[in-house]
């Protein structure tokens, strides 16, 4: 019964990501446990703020879960990745900024509702994933080739898009989205990817996309039989990823109220796609759960905030989640499994051979 119990704890697919978990706040809390301290204090403005590593974690992964969101739906359904998600954050926020300034870079108010240039921004970014999604439906190629004109092209667009020119936003509400709104302590970001996990769980619980998207990453050809379009699916799919990243685009943009076209949101695409795979999703696409991919997303918040913690130089960042991506990859092959299997068999019937041994004697 004991081993049933632990056999089914062990293959849920949250287990990875809440044990990776689990192990970064003990190595946290043996090396510091200030790390769990939360202050509360006041910002610039005198307003009340929450501020500490934990709401760190919760305000920086926010925008990388809403990012997991679209990322898991692209996944499970193409079998591939998008890499352009960094670079499509700074064309969907150039955009944004175009319509708040216009075209005076330091105007000395807004040139139109933050509501009106969010819709455009979302409008830009919807656009950028149907290219990416038609290029992988339509022309059928494949997922990581096909966002890698927008990965290459993306930072110059967005550049373009504003004359080469660094706005920056006068109006202080524009900086709540990044921040905090006076009187709520609580980072504005947490609200926003609450909102969005509860839209997309509506989404999947009232909507067949959930069903029809690991129908296609299972197999397209049985999906095309029982009557589902592969090729909308997938599309969709870049669509709403294209969406989340305008989500994400408002967050980053509004944090400092400008932007920096080749610094923004640069290898969020890695952190995105290692939310997804330390989830337990299968990166050649089918089955997925989206409540893993949004754990493994805070997780991915968590190492990053802790390696900053132990003074790890940002450019060193990327060698340490690349030892991570290489344990996923082992762990998760077939061979490995199955070797993991037959050792833990083996284990089992020894142990069993050496009771009925002692019975005998």
């Amino acid at each position: 019964m004991n081993r049933s119990i632990f056999k089914k704890i062990t293959g849920n697919q949250l287990f990875i990501p809440i044990m990776a978990l689990l192990l970064l706040a003990v190595i946290n809390l043996i090396v510091d446990p200030g790390f769990f301290k939360v202050n509360l204090g006041t910002n610039n403005a005198g307003n009340p703020v929450l501020s500490g590593y934990l709401i760190t974690i919760l305000d920086y992964g926010s925008e990388l879960a809403i990012l997991a969101i679209g990322m898991t739906l692209v996944t499970a359904a193409s079998g591939g990745q998008d890499i352009s998600v960094g670079a499509t954050i700074a064309i969907a926020g150039s955009a944004m900024l175009r319509v708040l300034c216009g075209t005076n870079p330091r105007p000395d108010a807004i040139q139109a509702p933050i509501i009106v240039a969010f819709l455009v921004a979302c409008l830009v970014g919807m656009l950028c994933g149907a290219f990416n999604g038609a290029l992988v439906s339509v022309f059928k190629i494949q997922p990581m080739i096909a966002t890698l004109v927008l990965f290459t092209a993306g930072r110059s667009i967005a550049a373009w898009i504003n004359v080469n020119k660094l706005p920056i936003v006068p109006d202080p509400k524009f900086a709540y989205f990044g921040g905090f709104i006076p009187g709520i302590p609580i980072p504005t970001t947490v609200f926003i990817v609450i909102a969005c996990i509860i839209v997309i769980t509506l989404v999947l619980k009232f909507t067949n996309l959930g069903l029809y998207t690991q129908a296609v990453g299972i197999n397209e050809k049985s999906a095309r039989l029982n009557g589902i379009n592969p090729t909308f699916i997938k599309f969709l799919a870049f669509v709403i990823l294209g969406l989340c990243v305008a989500v994400a685009a408002l967050i980053k943009v509004s944090r400092l109220s400008t932007i920096n076209y080749s610094v923004i949101a640069k290898d969020i695409e890695m952190d995105a796609i290692l939310a997804v795979a330390l989830g337990g999703n299968a990166l050649s696409g089918g089955k997925f759960n989206m409540w893993a991919s949004i754990l493994g997303a805070y997780v991915i918040q968590f190492l990053t905030t802790t390696l900053y913690k132990f003074n790890v130089q940002s450019d060193a960042l990327a060698a340490y989640k690349a030892v991570v991506v290489i344990l996923l990859v082992f762990f998760s092959a077939p061979k490995v499994r199955e070797y993991i299997g037959d050792f833990f068999k083996k284990l089992k019937a020894g142990k069993a051979e050496k009771k009925e041994n002692k019975g005998e004697a």
